[in-house]
């Protein structure tokens, strides 16, 4: 009997045991394994199209109090026959145990930058505060389900387990700065090889560049998602990025710091600052898709078949568009259809209720500044129609907006002070004078036919009785059947359409242009997509 208890007593502390180690919540394993990261830093050279346009940077220190995470990028970016210096920089801060404590993003462009500081309230909420320049912090706060990872974290996550198996898929809660969301991603690891990665460099005299004089074999695995806002590309088995492709042609090689930043930097001093960027690198050329056809003016129906690997998660039908399978047929709404749709406009109460969030003020979106809300009752003047304030509204940001491409995040109250701006500015200024005379606006994104080929585009959509497509960039009201929506909402629903590009293609099917005044007044800009 003796023997028997102690028996039982061994497998019952066998099964503690096993029960311990093998159904650890995924939390503490992550505590537990991240006890294994040490300090180290790794460059990267940015391409496009095979030539060097950046340089990055991955560091991570631990302390005694927990992990910092530091991510620079620098890149010049050509954008319609100009180049755009972007920066990026973040800093995340995370305990001992991988948990989120606090982080600070920033971008930087032609505008002033855009910083986002957060931190972490448990596993319930994200506070943050967005800041344009020098003007006042804008804070929110997010609610989560749990501990959250930023995207940057993802590939170390993945590799603090077991060696990463091809095969394995990860669902990981992420908290996107850029898109100022949260959302759950699935990733998983896709393929396995070896890469030559260099490691030290030498300078070659003669041409004063940078030469690798030593590499090491990495051993390295993909990983990707479907949403290609989030990284997809090749990391070793500590998780540290190896290779990245990235949207628009862009790839990120792991090399050597002298290799990476000083042959760039060098670069840099020796280009001329008059030299245009190589076309082939431009990147709205690159991410155009073509028509294969010359369409007329303003289009009062289009259908299109669109090509994908898949089109699951966009918004592509509803109101003036209809999807039949990859079948895609656009109209333009007529002023008498907004006429007959008057009535059914909601006012008071009901008007706020139903339309909470496209009233609303949001981070950038400053529809309660006093600027803001003056000019857009200025411009509404007397009128009660709000068809008649939406097409005011259009006539008044394209008449006083310039047209400019901008490497940037909009931000409403800034386009205000500065006037200029691409379809993005004018779309984020539109939106924010409409909620600010209660008249429900909210941010379309997809593609625009001009002149031969598609561009990703944004516009604003207002509630006229019904979802009506207007366009200041172009001076349209209501827009043509050249747009093709994909997505409402703002940047978190707009970075979705980073996995059409290189991926979509598009066929004309029945180009069917207006009739002369059957579709309202159209401006003769066509603005820049």
């Amino acid at each position: 009997m003796t023997a028997g208890v102690i028996l039982l007593a061994w497998v019952a502390g066998l099964g503690v045991l096993a029960r311990r180690e093998l159904f650890k919540g995924s939390g503490q394993r992550l505590a537990e394994l991240a006890l294994r990261i040490s300090p180290e830093t790794f460059y990267y050279v940015v391409e496009q199209g095979g030539a060097q346009v950046g340089f990055a940077s991955s560091a991570i220190d631990t302390t005694s109090g927990g992990i910092l995470v530091k991510d620079a990028f620098s890149a010049d970016l050509a954008v319609a026959g100009q180049v755009h210096r972007a920066t990026a920089q973040s800093e995340v801060r995370l305990s001992r145990g991988m948990v989120l404590r606090g982080f600070t993003v920033q971008f930087a462009a032609d505008s002033q930058p855009v910083t986002v500081t957060g931190s972490a309230e448990g596993d319930s909420a994200i506070r943050f505060a967005v800041t344009t320049g020098g003007g006042a912090p804008e804070a929110q706060r997010v609610k989560v389900n749990g501990p959250v990872l930023l995207p940057t974290l993802v590939p170390l996550a993945m590799a603090l387990g077991e060696v990463p198996q091809v095969g394995r898929r990860f669902t990981i809660p992420l908290f996107d700065p850029s898109a100022m969301g949260t959302r759950d991603v699935v990733v998983s690891i896709r393929a396995e090889s070896l890469f030559v990665v260099p490691d030290s460099a030498a300078l070659d005299s003669a041409s004063g560049r940078w030469h690798v004089v030593h590499s090491d074999t990495v051993r390295a695995w993909q990983i990707g998602s479907d949403d290609r806002r989030y990284l997809s590309g090749w990391i070793d088995e500590r998780g540290r990025l190896v290779e990245s492709a990235q949207a628009g042609g862009f790839v990120l090689r792991r090399t050597a710091f002298e290799v990476a930043f000083e042959n760039w930097r060098t670069a840099q001093m020796a280009a001329s600052a008059a030299s245009r960027p190589n076309r082939d690198r431009d990147i709205l050329d690159a991410t155009a898709i073509g028509a294969g056809v010359r369409l007329g003016g303003a289009l009062g129906a289009l259908k299109v078949r669109l090509r994908a690997p898949s089109l699951e998660g966009f918004d592509l039908d509803g109101g003036r568009q209809l999807l039949a399978g990859n079948l895609l047929s656009v109209r333009r709404e007529t002023r008498d259809e907004l006429a007959a749709g008057a009535p059914a406009i909601p006012t008071g109460a009901i008007l706020v209720n139903r339309f909470r969030r496209e009233l609303a003020e949001e981070p950038l979106l400053q529809v309660n500044d006093p600027a803001v809300a003056a000019l857009a009752r200025r411009i509404a003047g007397e009128a009660t129609d709000k068809g008649v304030i939406a097409e005011r509204l259009v006539r008044w940001v394209f008449d006083s907006l310039r047209k400019e491409v901008t490497v940037s995040v909009p931000d409403a109250r800034r386009v205000l002070a500065l006037r200029a701006g691409d379809c993005n500015e004018h779309t984020q200024l539109y939106v924010a004078l409409a909620r600010a005379v209660q008249l429900p606006a909210r941010i379309a994104s997809g593609l625009a036919y001009v002149d031969g080929r598609f561009y990703f585009h944004a516009w604003p959509e207002v509630f006229l009785g019904s979802w009506v497509a207007v366009d200041p960039t172009f001076g349209q009201f209501p827009a043509d059947a050249a747009h093709l929506r994909f997505v409402t909402g703002g940047l978190a629903r707009q970075a979705a359409l980073l996995r059409l590009i290189g991926t979509l293609e598009i066929d004309v099917l029945e180009p069917a242009p207006a009739r002369a005044g059957a579709a309202g007044a159209t401006r003769t800009s066509r603005g820049t997509p």
